[in-house]
């Protein structure tokens, strides 16, 4: 590995990740609002209980692997900086309900880009940039304001909030959570109807526990240069966009392997499935519609610190607070999006 930049290692790594997520969208049907979608509105809940595979496989993944010393939680940004819940609630509600305007989270735009959607660039690109105008961009300074970020200064999360509280070992903390979401998913007889999408479930966990071990390596080899990262479609998308316009000045990351994985596992998915096929928005309203969700979601993601990927299985992963509170207010802002598109509110 002598003589490869650390940033390029690190974006290997997401790209391997990013990947099998691709795939396992394509070949396995995981997607965010499609699952809250079809359980909400088709009475169909074997991608909603798909999450379960895939929260259980994370976590188990995650947290055994920080117990055996090859995951260094602690360097994630999940335990690192403060939990603020009214981000979580405030910004998982607003990219929720951007979600659900635009059709698809971070992750399933790029995965319908992938698979020929034009109309899902424009989501994508413009969710990006939005990410960073609140980020970095003229309204960080009120993000700052509003939602501050300060260190954190003794260890929190999940864990050690109950350990503290009830002396319970971190171990079986971890399995009663692992267990749980396995026995979710798996009361569902059509899910286990369903191996092809079970197996996709397992390998988009590991795909997480692989992009935390990943780049802990990494971090440790470059001595701390190279943040330990997971999966996460919002503000990682906006960095992807600035090195494809300024690659020559260097910062390829992370984050720039994970996206482009996506699109390639999406694009290979696709075409194994025969579903790719280009696609462009004939209706403005629409375009106009979806632009708008965009941009919600590249403002609340930012000010939830993620997506429903990088929050609800990434940030879940590590069992930190923020993982699914904020996926309980993205669901929650989903789901008024879509009653307002399907009936606009309309009393039954």
């Amino acid at each position: 590995m002598d003589g490869i930049p650390y940033g390029v290692l690190a974006a290997v790594v997401g790209l391997v990740g990013g990947i099998v997520l691709g795939l396992s969208a394509r070949l396995g049907d995981f997607c965010t609002l499609g699952a809250l979608e079809s359980a909400v509105y088709g009475q169909d809940q074997k991608r909603l209980r798909l999450w379960g595979i895939v929260l259980g496989v994370a976590i188990l993944g995650t947290q055994l692997g920080a117990l055996a010393g090859w995951i260094n939680l602690s360097a994630t940004f999940y335990h690192s900086i403060m939990w603020n819940p009214l981000a979580s609630i405030v910004g998982g509600l607003i990219f929720g309900y951007g979600m659900a305007m635009a059709g698809n989270c971070g992750f399933g735009a790029l995965v319908r880009f992938g698979g020929g959607d034009l109309r899902s660039l424009v989501v994508v690109v413009v969710m990006g940039i939005f990410g960073f105008i609140a980020l970095s961009g003229p309204l960080a300074p009120l993000r700052v304001a509003l939602f501050p970020q300060p260190t954190a200064v003794e260890p929190q999360g999940i864990i050690a909030d109950l350990t503290g509280l009830t002396g319970i070992p971190a171990i079986a903390i971890i399995v009663l959570f692992a267990a749980g979401a396995f026995a979710w998913a798996l009361s569902y007889a059509p899910l286990r109807q369903r191996p092809d999408m079970l197996a996709w479930g397992v390998a988009a966990g590991l795909a997480v526990v692989w992009c935390f071990a990943g780049t802990t390596w990494v971090d440790d080899q470059s001595l701390g240069a190279i943040g330990v990262e997971g999966p996460s479609f919002t503000a990682p998308v906006g960095r992807t966009l600035i090195f494809l316009m300024t690659a020559t000045a260097g910062g390829i990351t992370f984050s720039v392997g994970a996206v482009v994985g996506v699109l390639l596992g999406a694009l290979l998915g696709s075409t194994i499935r025969g579903l790719f096929r280009w696609e462009a928005c004939e209706d403005p309203r629409e375009l106009g519609r979806q632009v708008g969700g965009a941009a919600l979601m590249g403002v609340g993601g930012v000010i939830a610190m993620g997506c429903s990927v990088g929050q609800g299985v990434t940030g879940f992963a590590t069992l930190a607070w923020s993982g699914p509170v904020t996926l309980a207010a993205i669901a929650i802002g989903a789901i008024v999006g879509l009653r307002q598109l399907i009936g606009g509110f309309q009393p039954e």
